[in-house]
């Protein structure tokens, strides 16, 4: 478990990540309450995406700073480097 407070917050800032994303597949793909074209996808998206941006970030400076080596705030690194890849990535495949 992370010790700093910037490595605990990128930990549960991630954890909201996936279990946000994880929820909304469950809606869409399993139990066919919510498409993927409605509203509610507009506003989740940025909002889960950002949160992992600052995981991301907070865990930079956990890491860096504040000397953090605990294997959650790497993990919490590793998911928000991916994150950032793929709002990158996707932008330039993007036909809409």
């Amino acid at each position: 478990m992370p010790k700093t407070r910037s490595g605990k917050w990128s930990m549960w800032l991630n954890a909201f990540f996936l279990v946000a994303i994880a929820i909304s597949i469950i809606l869409v793909n399993v139990l066919g309450l919510l498409s993927y074209d409605d509203h509610w996808w507009d506003v989740t998206v940025p909002i889960v995406f950002f949160a992992s941006i600052v995981a991301f970030i907070l865990g930079i400076i956990a890491i860096i700073k504040n000397k953090e080596h605990s294997a959650l705030v790497y993990v919490s690194v590793t998911i928000g480097l991916l994150t950032i890849l793929f709002i990158l990535l996707h932008s330039l495949f993007i036909s809409d």
